[in-house]
């Protein structure tokens, strides 16, 4: 891996990436800007080849994260059998049919079976699958899975909403629309269970 360091009045900027993937990326990304009728050596374009490369290893850096790592490195005993939910966590993913960003947020929800993870993990387990070329509907079942595997709680639910810039900039053109997908094992599978868990983040659903 290479770091780049640069510096802007006082602002240190580290980013880590793969030199030779980044090159041949950018030798991709030049044919592209010249095969749309662009010139890539004009001065607006001169570092795009570059800013894309490495702006496409960030927003695909999930592939180089293990989640169930992520949840293990913070698994601590606990005799807690109570729903514990993380909800409206960010999330920007890629879909993978137009390579266009969704945006959304994901309500994830566990019941502890002896053992709990830090907070943080969750969203982090959220952030490693999102960071991938994803459909919304896999990218559900993987978290809800991931959690499942590492922890193996009584039920693990998982919503999902997002508004997929596919259909806003292109193709049906809809600017409003939301796609909201769910997932549930265990005690979620439920519905009394469910319905508490989708009543105690309905508030925040579109």
């Amino acid at each position: 891996m290479m770091e780049d360091n640069s510096e802007i009045i006082g602002y240190e900027k580290i980013e880590h990436y793969n030199p030779e993937r980044t090159d041949k990326l950018m030798e991709h990304y030049r044919a592209i800007l010249q095969l749309l009728g662009e010139d890539p050596n004009r001065e607006g374009l001169l570092k795009t080849p570059l800013r894309m490369a490495k702006s496409m290893q960030f927003l695909t850096q999930g592939y180089n994260m293990d989640p169930m790592e992520i949840l293990l490195s913070a698994r601590f005993r606990e005799d807690y059998r109570q729903m514990v939910i993380v909800k409206d966590i960010e999330l920007f993913s890629m879909c993978e049919h137009h390579m266009i960003p969704f945006i959304g947020k994901a309500h994830v929800a566990y019941i502890p079976n002896g053992y709990i993870t830090g907070l943080s993990k969750i969203a982090r387990v959220v952030e490693v699958y999102a960071r991938r070329l994803q459909v919304q509907e896999r990218l559900t079942t993987q978290i809800k899975e991931a959690i499942n595997e590492a922890l193996h709680p009584l039920g693990v639910a998982v919503v999902i909403e997002a508004r997929h810039l596919c259909m806003c900039m292109r193709g049906v053109q809809k600017l409003n629309s939301v796609t909201t997908t769910s997932d549930f094992v265990g005690a979620f599978e439920r519905g009394e269970t469910r319905a508490e868990f989708l009543n105690l983040i309905g508030t925040n659903l579109h």
